[in-house]
């Protein structure tokens, strides 16, 4: 039934639930909370097209890429400051699916996704809204 939903395109995922954990520095961690169905879409989605957008990262980039941990990334700094480099750029994107302006982001996939499908279901998820506390709204 998903399946054949996902291949005419009539698909719709659910909102994600917004739920808040505690910092222990008082302030609040937002944390959405996909349902099962859309989780393992998303899932698949990300194993198609991770190897798609890989090889465009830079390879000093250590962010949740497959093969790349933490412990690299510290020694590869380690191994810049002995060559005399002075500066580290860390980055988080914790927030760019908030400010992020879909029809650009849309249009970039565009570039290196071929097939309407796939690219009209992730533009329905990015567009799910989220449930708080019961009612749904739009991000």
């Amino acid at each position: 039934m998903i399946k054949g939903k996902l291949r005419n395109g009539s698909y719709q995922p659910q909102p994600v639930k917004a739920v808040g954990i505690a910092k222990s520095d008082g302030g609040v961690w937002a944390l959405g909370i996909a349902a099962v169905n859309d989780r393992l879409i998303q899932q698949s989605i990300a194993q198609v097209l991770n190897p798609v957008f890989d090889t465009h990262f830079s390879e000093s980039s250590y962010g949740f890429r497959a093969g790349k941990k933490a412990k690299q990334a510290v020694c590869n700094v380690q191994s810049y400051q002995h060559e005399g480099k002075r500066w580290v750029l860390d980055l988080d994107l914790e927030k760019f699916l908030d400010y992020v302006n879909y029809d650009i982001l849309m249009q970039s996939l565009r570039v290196r996704v071929k097939g309407n499908t796939l690219l009209k279901l992730i533009g329905k998820y990015l567009r799910a809204g989220i449930m708080r506390n019961g009612l749904e709204s739009q991000g």
